[in-house]
């Protein structure tokens, strides 16, 4: 197992119109094998999770929540203390905005692959149905780990070395509309700092620009993208920052121009490392798209080949239909017979 819990703290938050309540956990739970299996369940929902943003503590805002941490890391606080104390301005917080959240409040303080990290999580109960031996019908509740919305990620480590970076803190930006994103800056005190889709569309720019310079036949193209995908892929599954000297080793395999100098040269608004947006880097190796009614979605490598574009009279052409949809538009025309 790759998960390490340290700490572990779980309260329960009501919240129903203005009115939020928390009803806290009186100890730290102990850590044995169930708890680092839900707390490794945990970090890789949260990895999974799309569209994250990053920040950092900002001094301006004199954040509750930094301060007890630095005090729980210089020994002068007890896990519990710092979660009630984070507790208390998560309901301050709470009770400003109009959506009703009521969950289970996790703080855990954990190590993975030598890193520490304090993620706080605020996870729905969904109720589950299952019929009995004596075939009546029985109902319980779980945690929903998988549709977890409001959760924030530190990374003790970057803080300590790379804080002037801005984004040792990630957090999931979370449905539109519902302003989460602003909800969970106030409710840390933090500055959002760097953007992933902005430096996921400034990494895909790079490559094509560097791809279409070093005059690669398609097929070379096509492999490239998927092996840079594949990286990227890689990164947002662990949790990583993809960073441009990998990419130049991947790119630059098959050239005698780094990939790495190019971007330098060209001056492209990319960091050396930088969080993957998982939709923006699907990008390199699919096309799809949707509008009036139609979907389409298909493999970058068949543009040209299997699928074919004629832009003057805007029509798709499709070459090979795929079985299950030819299927469903016989059975459907031989219906209509």
């Amino acid at each position: 197992m790759s998960i390490e819990v340290k700490k572990l703290v779980v309260h329960y938050v009501d919240k129903h119109d203005e009115n939020t309540e928390i009803h806290l956990r009186d100890d730290e739970m102990q850590v044995n094998d169930k708890v680092n299996v839900f707390i490794e369940q945990l970090h890789h929902a949260y990895n999974s999770k799309p569209g994250k943003g990053y920040c950092a503590f900002s001094g301006e805002k004199n954040s509750i929540v930094a301060s007890a941490m630095q005090s729980y890391r210089n020994q002068e606080l007890n896990f519990w203390q710092l979660t009630k104390d984070a507790a208390e301005v998560l309901k301050e917080e709470l009770n400003k905005y109009a959506f009703n959240e009521s969950g289970y409040l996790v703080f855990c303080h954990y190590q993975y692959v030598a890193s520490n990290f304090i993620m706080i999580a605020l996870i729905n109960i969904k109720e589950h149905y299952s019929i009995t031996s004596e075939l009546d019908l029985s109902a319980s509740k779980h945690l929903d780990i998988a549709k977890m919305q409001l959760a924030a990620r530190i990374d003790l480590d970057a803080w300590d070395t790379q804080e002037e970076d801005n984004r040792y803190i990630s957090f999931i930006k979370g449905r539109a509309g519902r302003k989460v994103a602003d909800f969970f800056l106030d409710f840390l005190g933090c500055e959002e700092g760097i953007d992933p889709k902005q430096q996921s569309v400034a990494m895909l720019n790079a490559v094509e620009d560097y791809l279409s310079e070093q005059q690669f036949n398609k097929q070379e193209k096509d492999e490239l993208r998927k092996e840079v995908f594949n990286y990227c892929n890689d990164c947002i599954t662990t949790g990583e920052d993809a960073n441009v000297s990998s990419l130049s080793d991947t790119l630059s395999k098959s050239s005698e121009s780094s990939f790495a100098d190019f971007y330098q040269q060209q001056g492209y608004e990319l960091e050396e490392s930088f969080p993957v947006d998982k939709k923006t880097v699907s990008a390199m190796v699919k096309f799809s798209g949707m509008g009036g009614g139609v979907s389409v979605g298909f493999e970058r490598k068949h543009l040209g080949e299997r699928v074919i574009y004629d832009a003057h009279n805007d029509i798709l052409t499709i070459k090979g239909v795929p079985p299950n949809l030819k299927d469903q538009i016989e059975k459907y025309y031989s219906q209509e017979d």
